[in-house]
């Protein structure tokens, strides 16, 4: 597992971010930080102001602290070796730095071919049109996609669907009331159904 420690300069707590008017980039970073626990990443961090030891018993920022005075920290020391030091490094950045694979999902890929297809499927779904979906399904096989992607975006929109109707009805039954029993389609109130209603 990659350990990630960073040497703050000296602060009031351990992220800094403490008191009526936190600097937004400690916030930032503190919030970054705890993406990069979720990445499968062990992440420290060494205040000055109260584990002072701790700089010196890390060789890379000992040196450091004896060439700049601790002007040039925080410091981000990975395998012991400084990989960032003067600033805090977006999250990007510490992406790269701690070795984590991100997807990087470019505008042209949104915009392919695929996915239109792959969105247009779940929007038939959810939309209920059928002559939609068959067209759709058809460009999506031409374009090599599988069934099991198809399956996929037909089910968000499945879901879609079933969250507006389930909206929709909450909204009438607070409107208008719940459904009144009547012989047409049955129900526990009708003896027999209206013949051809159902």
């Amino acid at each position: 597992m990659t350990t990630v420690t960073i040497y703050d300069p000296p602060m009031c707590c351990s992220t800094g971010v403490c008191g009526p008017e936190p600097d937004p980039n400690l916030a930032r970073f503190a919030a970054d930080l705890e993406w990069l626990k979720t990445q499968g990443v062990m992440v420290q961090r060494v205040n000055l102001a109260q584990e002072p030891a701790r700089f010196v018993a890390e060789p890379a920022v000992k040196a450091l602290l004896d060439e700049t005075g601790g002007d040039d920290l925080p410091a981000l020391v990975i395998n012991g070796r400084i990989v960032a030091r003067g600033q805090y490094p977006v999250r990007a950045e510490l992406a790269e730095l701690a070795g984590v694979v991100t997807l990087n999902v470019s505008a042209d890929y949104l915009a392919s071919e695929t996915v239109c297809e792959l969105i247009a499927i779940g929007a038939a779904v959810a939309a209920g049109s059928e002559s939609c979906l068959e067209f759709h399904h058809n460009a999506a096989k031409h374009l090599g996609l599988s069934s099991e992607q198809m399956r996929r975006a037909a089910e968000i929109g499945a879901e879609v669907r079933a969250t507006a109707t389930k909206s929709v009805m909450g909204t009438k039954d607070r409107l208008i009331g719940g459904l009144t029993q009547s012989g047409c389609c049955g129900g526990a109130a009708a003896a027999q159904p209206t013949p051809g209603c159902c």
